[in-house]
């Protein structure tokens, strides 16, 4: 396999150090709220990741974090603190806060057929690994105490910007109006590694320290969860592009002057999914999340088909048009595929034709457009039988993960709707609004949803949201 690693900026070969224990590390959530789709969007895509590492015959390994404490906007005593924030908006406690958003986001994972991580650490369950590595750092020179906050010291490393190549000099500081410039800091790109001093009052969770009552920073949490999980040397770290810098830049820092050796060999950073406005963010108000997509009528798996038609190193954008046109896409690919009999016996000849192609498709840096796409040549080819073809897309969906063969046929009941569709276009053309709204509502009766877009009018099943 070969894909994308930020580290070394190119498109490589995968080379584990042990195929039978690949160790994978993700980013987990700040469950201080929902998460959004443009964060579902980077989970999609380390799942497909670990399940294409898996399907070309390696042993996935993957743990994740949940961050329950903290979680500042910067490196230093700035911007929000996100658990307060969520603990302070609905009376609850920190705690509270947490268990519900990562019970939310666990149901997210499923709707959209992200499998759960092997492991998965709550961060507030780690703070005395958290200090013995603050400690290590202190031995080796790494760190000094400043205003009451342990600081690691960047200036100690030959090269900081190893992921990501930046120009300290054109980083900027305090650039908006909350944000505060540390002035404790020796460098401006150093970064707390845990606080008794704080802007914030209100921290609900401290605990005691050789520095004194505090909490651990932000960074600090995924470079101790990892290494007591995965050992010293991790083969994958993934994470959404924004987490590049600081976030992994920081763990790199942090991890590999603890250890004295390099710790991980591959980055993975899906892209930004941005909406009309661009990058987005739970700061917006409303935000776009699976619970409001399900309520407007969509399939989740509508959007994870979405996603697999785009690269994961680009920007997409999403808009409920786009959605609509996928959903529809999707809809009529599950049509055909139901409407396949299982006859005939298994050509593994054709078989390994199309698998074959198939891997070729994800080892080329996770390309799951063409992946898609080689199904739907699969099913214009009459040379192969019914069955060769159901056996390979189950085959393909344990990477896709699109519940693409249903137990149930939808043929008769697709063309009804879409006969009924075609009613309702000619009243509408004929200015018989009347019967358009009729047949409308008795659609939706029967728990079919129409949605008339600039493409034309799909359509959306209630049941299978159900």
């Amino acid at each position: 396999m070969r894909f994308y690693n930020t580290l070394t900026r190119k498109t490589e070969e995968f080379i584990p150090r042990d195929r039978d224990n690949v160790t994978m590390y993700t980013c987990g959530p700040t469950v201080y709220h929902y998460a959004h789709i443009g964060n579902l969007r980077t989970y999609i895509m380390e799942d497909i990741l670990e399940k294409s590492l898996n399907y070309i015959g390696n042993k996935v390994n993957r743990v994740m974090n949940i961050t329950d404490v903290g979680h500042l906007s910067s490196d230093a005593d700035t911007g929000e603190d996100k658990m307060i924030k969520g603990a302070q908006r609905e009376h609850k406690s920190v705690m509270e806060i947490a268990s519900y958003y990562t019970e939310c986001f666990k149901n997210d994972c499923k709707e959209l057929n992200i499998k759960w991580p092997d492991t998965v650490i709550p961060a507030t369950s780690m703070i005395d690994d958290y200090i013995e590595f603050i400690k290590v750092l202190e031995s080796k020179g790494y760190t000094y105490f400043a205003g009451g906050n342990v600081y690691f010291d960047t200036s100690k490393l030959d090269n900081y910007y190893v992921l990501t190549n930046n120009d300290e000099e054109n980083l900027k500081e305090a650039v908006r109006d909350d944000v505060l410039v540390d002035k404790n800091k020796k460098n401006k790109i150093d970064f707390v590694l845990w606080f008794t001093k704080s802007k914030f009052d209100s921290q609900e969770l401290k605990w005691d320290s050789p520095w004194g009552v505090g909490y651990p920073g932000w960074h600090i949490e995924c470079s101790s969860i990892s290494l007591k999980c995965l050992g010293e040397y991790l083969d994958i770290h993934c994470g959404g592009v924004d987490n590049k810098f600081p976030h992994h830049t920081n763990e790199i820092a942090q991890t590999e002057s603890y250890l004295g050796h390099k710790w991980c060999n591959y980055w993975f950073h899906p892209e930004h999914l941005n909406d009309a406005s661009g990058k987005m963010s739970k700061s917006k108000g409303e935000f776009l999340t699976v619970s409001l997509l399900k309520e407007k009528g969509y399939n989740p798996l509508s959007f994870r088909y979405m996603c697999l038609n785009s690269h994961y190193r680009k920007q997409l954008v999403f808009s409920f048009d786009n959605l609509s046109s996928s959903e529809n896409a999707y809809n009529k690919l599950l049509n055909k595929i139901n409407s396949l009999s299982e006859e005939g016996e298994i050509d593994t000849n054709k078989f390994d034709e199309y698998n074959n192609k198939f891997i070729e498709y994800i080892n080329n840096d996770l390309n799951t457009a063409n992946a898609i796409t080689l199904i739907y040549e699969l099913l214009k080819n009459d040379i192969v039988n019914g069955k060769t073809k159901l056996e390979l897309i189950r085959s393909f969906d344990k990477v896709l993960s699109l519940d693409l063969i249903r137990k149930e046929k939808v043929s008769d009941k697709h063309n009804y709707i879409m006969s009924k569709i075609d009613e309702r276009n000619n009243a509408k053309k004929n200015k018989d609004y009347a019967l358009a709204d009729k047949i409308r509502n008795e659609l939706a009766k029967e728990g079919i949803i129409l949605v008339d877009t600039r493409e034309g009018t799909t359509y959306k099943l209630e049941e299978l949201y159900e």
